[in-house]
């Protein structure tokens, strides 16, 4: 399942973008007091050669764009937007030009760490009154700016709207690549959970605000494994008409997947993104339309629906059709013509009215793709001419080697012909096919196979194909979990040269097509999975498009694929494994104080696990809430407890869940478990192993739990973790408690060399000296006083406790490292990372290690609340796998719970 998400994609189909002129960024220089407030943040204007030159005098005259980057993204991200809009304004003579700035959020992890996200917004907001300013005293000065947010950067922009003294009337147009709007994808820390909250929560509730904004969010398809498409798509709103979400496969002159971070410079969707922005402009203001519904038209023409025309607000409703072409009709059910070098135009008429008996559709399609109409409907004609036309070119759809019109007949009553233009042409080799057909006889319906066949059965169609068009309808093929290999095999009677086919898996309720160009013959192989499952009110199939060559057979071949069901399940709940994995840890954990209870020993990592973490322990107490979250009577006690939702109710509701889903993640969290507890053991012994060749180790001695050395080194890095950052003393006060471990494996080593090297030398004893003799018993007897303040098998116990408390930790600071990078990052700015969402945790972990560092299980074993921390884990693991799979920060607070009542049983 990983192998498929991180490997197993599409191949790039993204040109990349260049600079024509050397680019260069010109700092804005911002207002003291934003400077001062804002000291690692900075504001850019792109510019290259000559109009870089002009640009520094700051006098600018174009529409203003902000670029907002991402997590960790780079200011210069904006030069594939301003570069191609530079080139395109020098394309109209700079009648209408763009200026693109740019802020640097220094390169910030705020998709791990939420606490700057807040910062960042303020300082976005700053930033547009900033660029406002600089167009006050022009002739037509702008009075809002238009924004492109990459990732995070995107979220950041849709947040402007929650501060209290921002005008919403400040953007009108937000475009976001590959931003996660729905939720965060670790969600590592409160803030950052907090963050999404508020900002779709203002979105839902104050949606009649937001009907001036124009929303456009683009995923970038199933190459972008950091952020999975369903995240990027906007929340659905009431006032839908004014946002809209596509992914990348899906835009029109683009068809192609993007990963995170091409989607910034992939030049096929720039300049589908800045053919928008020019179509955007009013004529009379030279600013971006302050018409929503022209904005809206614009983008559905450039990232939805191309008809192969140049976008036009209100084409003309009718025309006639002028010059001196000959006018032929064609009274046949399908027809085809080749153009090539033909010097005289032509005129084919299709007579509606033989056809409308037999036929319910007409499918036209034109291989010259050029942006000229081409197909028109009369309305009154007599045999010769028609006198007045409806463009029906505004119909066609654009696909990568053709232009393709579907017209149902029953929705044009008043159209008495079909008529096909054919320009002059000087060159030019294309061709003209039409046809007349039966819906019915081109919808065949193809039933998925099951989830469990495993791909050992298959659903089969044989196309025999005298038509152009087939739709395959995949029923019941409707959620995430669901995954399937579709095969094609095409095979033709004559070897003639014929077009390549097209293949397009069309979903209806989400704009996430994807189209395939094969050659004519071909074998094509085409994945078949969802980033958006169906929603309940919506009935609509997905389909299969087969833009089909005539007179040839098409074999459909539908299988399940295990590895791509796998993928899903990786894709969608990756995020959650370390809750799985800890949880596993957390059950072995409380199965080690079990057994010291009753056997008085404590048992081995790996053979605990084994032993104790099981899915039905868990499992069952999660899915039976979650069922009866779906009872009012239930869910209104549980919000009278002041219970959060379950975490697995809310994926439900979201349609990512299903019951098989938390098994398969806690059998991977058992095999992680397993894998990385062996591993650590063994790097351990290594590592002691190598320390013991450089230092002798010291006696192990019974100490007292607390001492004044102990208390002060507890109130320094209590201090550390207050003034600087708490997963900085996280990772010292873990450091600190490695060495434990280590010391004692390397004691071990010692003690069993030794004692092999005394059976060694017994056996040779005839052959050795008096003196190796006495050389050897003083060694035994040092080494044996290594052991005088315990038992070989007391220190046993406590090393295999320590392993496995070594094993949470681990994980708590895997999750905790985030926001210690992010400190590190910033520390030449700040000492204090504020906000820190680990401090309180950090200071009572540090008082807990500092005394679980030199205890043993002599003085657990012997605790009355031993019995109260051996049951605890189960509980907190089924906590754990309730509360933590959306909320990964909550996981130490479990494990710190655990750890507390182990120190209760060395005190009590």
């Amino acid at each position: 399942g990983v192998r498929d998400v991180l490997f197993l994609y599409e191949e790039n189909r993204c040109s990349m973008t260049y600079m024509y002129e050397y680019p260069e960024y010109l700092k804005i220089k911002l207002p003291k007091k934003t400077a001062r407030q804002y000291p690692t943040y900075e504001l850019y204007l792109y510019g290259e050669g000559n109009y870089a030159k002009e640009s520094k005098n700051l006098l600018l005259t174009g529409i203003p764009v902000l670029f907002l980057p991402g997590n960790a993204g780079s200011y210069k991200q904006v030069r594939s937007l301003g570069s191609i809009a530079l080139r395109k304004a020098e394309d109209v003579d700079f009648k209408y030009h763009f200026n693109f700035f740019s802020v640097n959020f220094n390169e910030e992890l705020v998709a791990l760490y939420g606490g700057s996200l807040q910062r960042q917004t303020k300082f976005v907001h700053e930033c547009i009154k900033v660029i406002l300013k600089l167009y006050r005293d022009q002739e037509f000065a702008p009075s809002s700016v238009a924004i492109v947010g990459h990732s995070m950067g995107g979220l950041v922009a849709r947040a402007l709207l929650t501060l209290k003294n921002f005008k919403p009337e400040l953007i009108n147009l937000l475009i976001t690549q590959a931003t996660p709007h729905v939720a965060p994808v670790m969600p590592l820390d409160k803030y950052l959970t907090d963050f999404y909250t508020a900002v779709n929560n203002h979105w839902i509730l104050k949606a009649q605000d937001l009907r001036n904004l124009t929303t456009l969010s683009v995923a970038g398809g199933f190459r972008d494994y950091q952020v999975r498409s369903g995240l990027a798509f906007l929340p659905r709103l009431s006032q839908h008409d004014s946002a809209l979400s596509v992914v990348s496969s899906a835009v029109p002159r683009a068809w192609a997947s993007t990963d995170h971070l091409s989607i910034v410079w992939c030049k096929e969707l720039i300049l589908a993104t800045i053919r928008a922005f020019f179509d955007l402009i009013d004529e009379n203001t030279r600013q971006i339309t302050e018409d929503p519904k022209k904005r809206m038209s614009v983008l559905n023409h450039h990232f939805v629906r191309h008809p192969a025309k140049i976008f036009e607000e209100n084409p003309e409703a009718s025309t006639e059709l002028t010059g001196a072409f000959m006018w032929i009709t064609v009274k046949a059910s399908k027809w085809t013509y080749s153009v090539y070098n033909d010097s005289d135009g032509k005129y084919f008429t299709f007579p509606l009215a033989s056809h409308r008996k037999s036929y319910s559709h007409v499918y036209c399609e034109n291989s010259m793709l050029d942006t000229r109409s081409w197909i028109y409907g009369c309305m009154n004609s007599n045999s010769l001419r028609c006198l007045e036309a409806t463009d029906l070119s505004w119909r066609a759809e654009l696909l990568p080697t053709t232009k393709v019109v579907i017209l149902k007949l029953q929705d044009y009553p008043s159209l008495s012909h079909i008529v096909i233009q054919v320009p002059p042409t000087a060159g030019n080799k294309y061709t003209l096919d039409c046809e007349f057909f039966k819906e019915d006889s081109r919808t065949i319906q193809l039933p998925v196979t099951h989830l469990f066949s495993f791909g050992l059965s298959s659903s089969k169609i044989l196309l025999n194909s005298t038509g152009l068009l087939y739709n395959v309808q995949l029923q019941h093929f409707n959620q995430i979990y669901q995954a399937f290999k579709i095969y094609i095999e095409s095979c033709c009677q004559s070897l003639k040269e014929r077009k390549p086919s097209v293949y397009r898996l069309h979903i209806p309720w989400s704009h996430e097509d994807s189209i395939i160009v094969a050659n004519v013959p071909s074998f094509t192989e085409i994945s078949a999975k969802l980033h958006i499952a169906q929603p309940q009110n919506d009935s609509r199939v997905p389909e299969l498009n087969i833009y089909s060559s005539s007179d040839c057979q098409y074999e459909v071949i539908l299988k399940t694929s295990l590895v791509q069901i796998l993928g899903q399940i990786i894709r969608f709940h990756a995020g959650a494994l370390p809750v799985y994995v800890v949880s596993n840890i957390l059950l072995t954990y409380g199965g080690q104080l079990s057994k010291l209870i009753s056997t008085g020993q404590c048992s081995d990592f790996s053979i605990e696990l084994v032993r104790t973490a099981k899915p039905y322990k868990v499992e069952p107490l999660v899915s039976i809430v979650v069922f009866l979250q779906g009872f009012n009577w239930f869910r209104e006690i549980w919000e009278s407890l002041s219970l959060p939702e379950v975490d697995a109710a809310v994926l439900s509701s979201q349609d990512v869940w299903f019951p098989l889903v938390s098994l398969i993640l806690f059998l991977f969290g058992t095999g992680i478990a397993y894998w990385s507890g062996v591993f650590f053991s063994t790097s351990l012994r290594l590592f002691s192993s190598l320390w013991l060749t450089l230092i002798r180790p010291t006696v192990l001695q019974k100490d007292k739990l607390i001492t004044p050395r102990r208390l002060c080194e507890v109130l320094s890095l209590a201090l550390l973790s207050w003034t600087t950052c708490g997963a900085f003393a996280v990772v010292i006060i873990y450091l600190q408690y490695l060495v434990k471990p280590v010391h004692v494996f390397k004691t071990f080593a010692l003690y069993f060399q030794d004692s092999d090297h005394s059976k060694e030398t017994s056996r040779n004893s005839s052959t050795q000296t008096v003196k190796n003799q006495s050389t050897m018993d003083s060694t035994s007897k040092a080494t044996q006083s290594l052991f005088n303040s315990t038992t070989l098998a007391e220190a046993v116990n406590s090393l295999k406790m320590h392993v496995t408390i070594l094993n949470l930790l681990t994980w708590i600071v895997l999750l905790n490292l985030p926001s210690l990078i992010y400190w590190l990052k910033n520390l030449r700015y700040n000492v204090r990372l504020d906000p820190d969402p680990c401090r309180s945790t950090a200071i009572i972990l540090v008082c807990i290690l500092k005394v679980l560092v030199n205890s043993g299980t002599s003085e657990v074993k012997s605790s009355k609340l031993l019995k109260i921390a051996a049951k605890v884990p189960l509980p907190l693991s089924v906590a754990m796998l309730a509360f933590g799979q959306l909320h990964l920060y909550k996981v130490p607070h479990f494990v710190t719970f655990s750890l507390l009542l182990h120190v209760l049983c060395c005190i009590v």
